[in-house]
């Protein structure tokens, strides 16, 4: 096979990145010329080109060299199983759309699994947009079980749940946690997580083949403070002992020491499992997570990484 030449390995990047930004993004070709600094022939034309050399699917089909390269500094540098690194759109960097893709062609491997999975997931924004990326499914044989509980704490369900919406559209056997984020005290976890039903979901998450989390930060527009789950006390005080993130409600600092006390001690959600024997991935994108992704590569709450070339960026810059 002969090698690629320079010239035509870079109009192939400069293709699949028109490709991803029509097609993923919903640009348009003026707008796709002005990102890319070309006249509007050109990006048709590069438009045109990743469909005939068949980069486009419904997915991104190219390996975009400088995405490989951050990909691989990442992994390298935070000792990551695997990390994907997709596209950033240059107007909206913190954009989740790709790596909703991305995540759900994730999920999709495991679940095209003829073996038993049981797979963990937590909750959020960007893990619903990864769900409603996935085709649907009949996987039987696959157990769905959630990392948190999937109530408010006057009993309305969270607006952000994962599980029953993965099961629907894959058909397979799933395992909501019943139980508000927090518990009103320490005791109370305690109690409620030796009930029957609650310890066979603990379990299961703790035997999981395969976890996905969101990963949140830690100020005040942390979606966990915005949507009601702290208080703004609670997050200051969070804030005040160094935190900097948050997955599935754990909340940690930069070194990804999750912290003691505070509203910690009512966390209902499963542990975490530091630097898991399995793949645990992490998705999330944008400058205000920077911090609290760094912090989970570093304190080894996950282990792999899916995020967006702005972010990745960010992440090996300090």
């Amino acid at each position: 096979m002969t090698q690629m030449n320079n010239g035509e390995s870079s109009r192939l990047d400069d293709a699949a990145r028109a490709g991803w930004l029509y097609y993923v993004a919903g640009n348009t070709q003026d707008e796709i010329a002005r990102k890319l600094g070309v006249s509007r022939q050109s990006a048709q034309r590069l438009v045109s080109l990743a469909v005939s050399e068949r980069l486009i699917k419904v997915r991104l089909d190219h390996p975009i060299a400088n995405c490989m390269e951050l990909a691989n500094r990442l992994t390298e540098r935070f000792g990551l199983r695997s990390c994907e690194v997709v596209p950033s759109d240059p107007d909206a960097p913190s954009s989740i759309v790709g790596v909703a893709q991305a995540g759900a062609a994730e999920m999709e491997r495991y679940l095209k699994s003829k073996d038993p999975k049981i797979i963990a997931i937590g909750t959020g924004r960007a893990l619903r947009s990864c769900v409603e990326q996935l085709p649907m499914m009949d996987c039987p044989q696959h157990r769905i079980v959630s990392l948190l509980g999937n109530m408010m704490s006057d009993g309305s369900a969270t607006a952000y749940n994962v599980v029953i919406r993965m099961a629907e559209r894959v058909n397979a056997k799933h395992y909501p946690m019943p139980l508000p984020v927090h518990a009103r005290s320490s005791d109370e976890r305690r109690i409620l997580h030796n009930q029957e039903p609650v310890h066979n979901i603990l379990e299961l998450a703790r035997q999981a083949d395969i976890t996905f989390v969101g990963i949140g930060n830690m100020d005040e527009h942390s979606p966990i403070y915005v949507d009601g789950f702290l208080t703004h006390d609670e997050l200051h005080s969070f804030l005040e002992v160094g935190a900097v993130g948050e997955i599935t409600s754990w909340s940690y600092d930069g070194n990804g020491h999750i912290i003691d006390g505070l509203l910690n001690d009512r966390v209902n959600s499963a542990p975490m499992i530091v630097d898991s024997r399995n793949p645990v991935f992490g998705v999330a994108a944008g400058e205000a997570k920077v911090p609290a992704i760094r912090g989970a590569m570093i304190g080894k709450l996950i282990n792999c990484l899916i995020t967006n070339e702005f972010t990745a960026t960010r992440l090996l810059e300090t």
